[in-house]
């Protein structure tokens, strides 16, 4: 398995890498990050739950890394986690459930039945 914890470290000093080659490119990251917390509907616990169900649908392991790490310090619980993940088990079960209608469809198209 992955050392998450060093990933973590080496993606981030990465990431300041790139921040230093196009500060544009981190600051508006950082703004699309930051314009969700500033409403104050939902609280750090649950926008990282989230953020790390939706990780997980789009694969993506540095997110995943620092959104369990956030969801862990906002006071989530491994069940919470685990309940939050099997929310985005569901919605890609959904989501390739959706496309295979859409497959269906384009089968009835090119058969012209």
């Amino acid at each position: 398995m992955l050392d998450w914890l060093q990933y973590r470290k080496e993606l981030l000093g990465r990431i300041g890498e790139i921040g230093k080659l196009s500060p544009d490119t981190v600051k508006g990251y950082q703004t699309l990050t930051d314009a969700g917390q500033k409403t104050g509907h939902l609280d750090a616990k649950t926008r990282e739950l989230i953020s790390l169900a939706v990780a997980v649908t789009t694969r993506c392991d540095g997110c995943i890394t620092v959104h369990v790490g956030e969801a862990l310090k906002h006071g989530a619980t491994r069940e919470e986690i685990a309940e939050a993940l099997g929310v985005a088990v569901a919605m890609n079960a959904g989501a390739a459930l959706v496309f295979s209608a859409r497959a269906m469809d384009a089968v009835h198209e090119h058969s012209g039945s």
